[in-house]
């Protein structure tokens, strides 16, 4: 994902980092690793079938707004049909701001297109005015989505399709739905004649999964469009107790995981296929993948995380699962911490998000080897993208463990950092990430979440989180800006695990009362 400069002008990574050095692997390499190729409410109330002539203020309600324009299922299905893929190097974004620069200027809404250099890779930008001049609410949604491996969905990616329920496409969960949630919401309150007490900013932003022109690009060259107070985005879980539909904990993420990325390199001989011989780079990368596969970071309770499994232990319906979350609270030794972590990891219905709350993780993404079906290659390479808890073990740590737990196995470690950065300054800047202190909890933004989810979500238990992936929130953030972050809406585990996967899906109704509990934060700022 993009992030901001920093003071000394270079770039910080978090999610898919568009200011990262490219890949080493081509694009033709990368595609052929992934496989990829090229309702209303009930009683009309997203329909306007509530809505009054005027707000109490006197504002004439918008005439333009389309009843589809408030419905956001009708809106994700339209968000859908653009096939806004991201295969590293941005995507074809355009038709989609098109499309939404319709939506809001039918509204009454300006909005603007921002080309970026890249042929029809976009941002959109639309302000509604505020009453005062007090600091903006910027709602920042990308538009586009990473790539799918068609063969392996059951629908067409790109159709919105809906079944029992569910509505599948790529970008339904990460994160069209999130940003058709926020869209008809506040389209709502314009519908109504609403008016709010500060503009709010709508950024439905590119390269957000990879790509040189993403939030990054934009505020060094149009910060003064983006310039706000308060920044909400993508990040924190609904999640459902164990029947997988009654909401369980509501989440506002305050803090992203630290991204970095290593590169594990292994040397042979090349030589004829019709001679193997114990040299073999392949191999040797092999071994060093089967040793590292089972192994884990240490448990590491923050802050932050603490507070969250703590909520967890009185959200859950659970038995046991709450008992093995007290015994990880109330652990007094890494030893018995880690056993504690293992038990909750195992009777949790959300198992790999909450190994990933743990400890810093590390995954397998890109391989690299061979050319030629008969020469056995010199050189096999993969890239481990890897994700440190803040306020945990520092990256520097980690890749310290990792070194040697691979020593004697002739494989190199690499960590791949900024073009022309040594590994040292990589790993000071990767330390200020890490010490870098959440987003504060007293601000307007926080408190319209949390009241937000008390009225929408009243037997639920509310907590802010940590983020395990990353965002675009790097600009504001790093300006001292809060920055928080919503999925808003309910789901189970089986529909966390399509996000980046196949089949990527979300509940109707989930996003029906996902886009109620929009409704009711926006209506924190409303002018009364």
């Amino acid at each position: 994902m993009s992030v901001s400069p920093p003071a000394d002008s270079r770039p910080t990574p978090n999610d898919d980092p568009s200011t990262s050095p490219p890949p080493r692997f081509s694009r033709r390499a990368f595609l052929h690793h992934t496989g990829a190729g090229a309702v209303l409410l009930a009683g009309g109330a997203l329909a306007g079938g509530t809505a009054a002539a005027a707000s109490p203020g006197g504002r004439a309600a918008p005439a333009g707004i389309a009843p589809a324009d408030l419905d956001p299922l009708a809106l994700l299905k339209r968000m859908l049909a653009f096939d806004t893929q991201n295969f590293g190097e941005g995507g074809v974004t355009r038709p989609h701001a098109e499309m939404l620069k319709s939506v809001w200027e039918s509204a009454g809404v300006s909005a603007e297109i921002v080309p970026t250099p890249k042929k029809d890779n976009v941002h959109l930008i639309a302000r509604i005015k505020g009453t005062t001049a007090a600091a903006p609410l910027l709602l920042l949604g990308h538009s586009d989505v990473v790539p799918v491996e068609r063969d392996k969905w059951s629908v067409d990616p790109f159709a919105g399709v809906v079944r029992n329920g569910e509505i599948y496409g790529r970008g339904s969960l990460d994160m069209k739905g999130a940003n058709a949630a926020f869209v008809t919401a506040l389209l709502r309150h314009l519908k109504e004649g609403g008016r709010f007490d500060r503009d709010i900013i709508v950024l439905t932003d590119c390269d957000e999964e990879s790509g040189p022109y993403g939030s990054g690009w934009l505020a060094q060259n149009h910060w003064d469009k983006i310039n706000a107070g308060m920044v909400l985005t993508e990040g924190g879980w609904f999640l459902a107790q164990k029947d997988r539909r009654t909401p369980m904990l509501i989440t506002v993420t305050r803090q992203d995981k630290v991204y970095f990325n290593l590169d594990l390199t292994a040397n042979g001989t090349a030589t004829h296929s019709s001679k193997p011989n114990p040299d073999s780079a392949i191999a040797k990368l092999s071994r060093a993948v089967a040793a590292l596969d089972a192994w884990q970071a240490p448990v590491a309770l923050t802050p932050v995380t603490r507070e969250y499994f703590t909520a967890l232990a009185r959200a859950t319906h659970d038995v046991p699962l709450q008992r093995a979350l007290r015994l990880l609270l109330s652990a007094r030794s890494q030893q018995a911490r880690e056993r504690a972590a293992a038990l909750v990891v195992k009777r949790s219905s959300y198992p790999w998000l909450h190994s990933a709350l743990l400890r810093t993780t590390h995954a397998f993404v890109i391989e690299d080897a061979g050319y030629k079906e008969n020469v056995i290659p010199s050189t096999a390479s993969l890239r481990i993208n890897c994700r440190g808890v803040p306020g945990g073990q520092r990256p520097r740590e980690f890749l310290a463990e990792f070194r040697r737990r691979l020593a004697g196995r002739d494989v190199t470690v690499k960590l791949a950092g900024n073009a022309g950065e040594s590994e040292e300054d990589a790993l000071k800047r990767l330390d200020a990430t890490s010490a870098k202190a959440p987003s504060s909890i007293e601000s307007p933004l926080y408190t319209a979440i949390s009241a937000a989810a008390a009225k929408t979500y009243p037997g639920a238990v509310f907590a802010p989180a940590l983020f395990e992936a990353g965002t675009s929130l790097g600009p504001w953030t790093s300006r001292g800006v809060p920055g928080y972050g919503v999925y808003p809406y309910v789901l189970d585990n089986d529909q966390l695990v399509t996000m980046h996967g196949n089949d990527e899906r979300i509940s109707v109704a989930a996003l029906q009362q996902g886009t109620e509990f929009m409704y009711r934060l926006f209506d924190r700022f409303r002018v009364r």
